[in-house]
């Protein structure tokens, strides 16, 4: 790679290349927001040309998918940190899936993504296998004994992409109108308490 752009330091390898490239994309999201983040203003503040990042990203949406992921993976490390005070496992789905349905529209990347043409590109990383392996591992590092409710294997993937699907639903698609706090999480508790007692059952 040559020397132009980069800061005067261009990166060691491709690898090196596309985290500073999406490091760049998260400051400018943070800077001017998602929908004047394009690869034309990541290009300049990193002082490469366009055709440089087009050999990592061959679209604005595809980088802002890529960010979109990082921020998830944020998501997933504060929801991990929520269990050290949640033994349950059922207290703990609800809460969990309470504050993301709560939060992530708040969150300024994901929100834009929700509000604009870009909604398919957040709906498929919300349930991709990579999103249900990151939820699965954020799990399964809890103190909760997922084993002995039933859950491993398969089943537990069935329950991490049932939750993921629910939190998907209800971001794009909020009640109207809005539950509070309170009944939001009466109502997640009537619906995920059956689901989590399934689990004792056997494999259909």
């Amino acid at each position: 790679m040559g020397r132009k752009g980069w800061g005067g330091v261009p990166p060691t390898d491709d690898a090196e290349a596309r985290d500073r490239i999406l490091r760049a994309a998260l400051a400018s999201i943070e800077r001017r927001g998602p929908r004047l983040t394009t690869l034309t203003e990541v290009a300049a503040d990193l002082g490469i040309t366009r055709p440089t990042i087009y050999r990592h990203f061959g679209s604005t949406d595809e980088l802002l998918a890529a960010a979109a992921e990082i921020a998830l993976d944020h998501w997933t490390a504060r929801i991990g940190r929520m269990a050290v005070r949640l033994e349950d496992a059922t207290d703990f789905l609800v809460e969990a899936v309470a504050y993301l349905i709560e939060k992530l529209p708040h969150e300024p990347l994901l929100a834009t993504m929700l509000e604009t043409d870009r909604t398919r590109v957040m709906s498929r990383q919300m349930v991709m296998p990579a999103a249900v392996r990151r939820s699965r591992e954020m799990l399964e590092n809890t103190r909760i004994d997922w084993a002995s409710a039933g859950f491993g294997g398969s089943r537990m993937d069935d329950l991490v992409e049932f939750l993921l699907r629910m939190i998907q639903s209800m971001v794009i698609a909020p009640p109207d109108p809005p539950r509070d706090p309170v009944a939001l999480r009466e109502y997640l508790r009537l619906w995920i308490g059956p689901a989590m007692a399934a689990g004792a059952g056997p494999v259909s």
